[in-house]
């Protein structure tokens, strides 16, 4: 989806391939789920070792984009792509699409309505929710991004597809990037 997107927009692309089970890059340091149980229980030096190597480097990648395009003046419409389980510890998701931000800023609040107007126009059937199914305000590398730049200068969203979607592949995978493309570009239309 990440890449579609990209690919649409001509924006760049930061991707990662490490697995939360060894570190989750969307936590802040110091957050009780950073690590997977395992890797929280290893060593001190481990955990440092695979945050140097790993986290710190995504974060500085897309730290550094954000500011080089800030410092010119533009507005920052940040996408971060994610998937979540259809269902968590007994109960059902439900919902196709997640659209995550900050209710506290009102450029994300009005893209994301935007947003959800337009995936309806173009599939309502479609469940699309907002700030579902997490809070777009809790922890994440987006929270962190509006702490450093202002709302004028910044609007991060996380995208969150439900896993069954993207698992089951197919003619419904293929036409939800699409949709999600063309409801994206209709939402950012002056």
């Amino acid at each position: 989806m990440a890449r579609d997107l990209a690919r649409a927009f001509g924006a760049p692309l930061v991707t990662s391939t490490i697995s939360r089970l060894l570190v989750d890059l969307n936590r802040s340091i110091g957050h009780p789920r950073l690590f997977s149980e395992a890797i929280h229980a290893s060593p001190s030096e481990l955990r440092a070792a695979i945050v140097e190597r790993y986290y710190q480097p995504y974060r500085a990648q897309i730290e550094r984009l954000v500011m080089r395009s800030v410092s010119r003046g533009r507005r920052v419409i940040h996408l971060s792509s994610h998937s979540f389980t259809p269902e968590l510890d007994g109960k059902v998701r439900r919902a196709d699409v997640g659209l995550l931000y900050d209710p506290g800023r009102r450029a994300e609040a009005a893209l994301c309505d935007r947003w959800k107007v337009s995936l309806a126009a173009l599939a309502p059937q479609l469940r699309v929710r907002r700030n579902y199914p997490y809070a777009g305000k809790g922890d994440g590398l987006t929270s962190h991004l509006r702490r450093q730049f202002p709302q004028a200068s910044y609007v991060g969203v996380e995208l969150e597809v439900n896993q069954a979607i993207v698992l089951a592949a197919g003619r419904r995978w293929t036409a939800l990037r699409r949709t999600l493309i063309d409801s994206f570009r209709a939402a950012c239309a002056p």
